[in-house]
């Protein structure tokens, strides 16, 4: 900060410059630090300069890394944080679309694949544990109807009803809980309708060649 003070003193009369030695008290360090610095480059240093100017040098030198820490705070004050990406995500429009024309386990599985892209293991878990427990829900409730009248239209009631409630699920509590009002961008769904259309056409192929398939 001294160099601020160099065209000033360049200017001033020995005597001048010698009161800014002598009468540092009144002076700003930086100054005086150039008084020195003046008097040294015209061959005539002050006598007190190997006692004053470690002092001046130190206080100078303090004040120059307090401004350039404030400069610091400023400048990263007023940079914006960077904003994150927005995470893309299948829609609970799309959950809700793949769970009633295929399954409730494609629901499922796309949401837990959100909450793995979220970084959100534990939640994804949980999904697929609340899956389970509707399969095993549906597969026992199917068990218990076939030994009933009317099996065949009570179970596909059944599954249209195990279908809706995880539907429900998905959209009125794991979706507001699991992924709130955070933005996402909508995932593409093309990807998802070619395997599991891919996965009918091989079941329906398989299905004939399975033992005990009506010939």
């Amino acid at each position: 900060m001294a160099e601020a003070y160099a065209d000033k003193m360049a200017r001033k009369t020995d005597a001048e410059l010698h009161q800014y030695v002598t009468g540092r008290a009144q002076y700003r360090e930086d100054a005086v630090l150039a008084a020195l610095d003046e008097l040294a480059r015209r061959g005539q240093p002050h006598p007190d300069d190997a006692l004053v100017r470690p002092d001046v040098t130190a206080v100078v030198a303090e004040q120059a890394a307090r401004a350039a820490e404030v400069r610091q705070v400023a400048e990263r004050e007023s940079t914006p944080e960077p904003v994150a990406a927005a995470p893309a995500l299948y829609s609970p429009v799309t959950i809700a679309m793949f769970s009633m024309l295929f399954s409730f386990l494609v629901g499922g599985i796309l949401l837990t694949i959100n909450m793995f892209r979220l970084k959100e293991a534990r939640k994804g878990f949980t999904l697929v544990v609340f899956m389970v427990v509707l399969l095993l829900t549906s597969y026992f409730s199917q068990q218990w109807f076939e030994a009933t009248d009317m099996a065949l239209m009570r179970t596909q009631l059944l599954g249209v009803a195990i279908n809706l409630v995880a539907v429900l699920s998905y959209l009125l509590f794991f979706w507001p809980r699991y992924v709130g009002e955070r933005p996402y961008v909508s995932r593409s769904w093309f990807s998802v309708l070619l395997v599991c259309m891919a996965m009918i056409g091989v079941f329906m192929w398989v299905l004939p060649h399975l033992p005990g398939a009506a010939k």
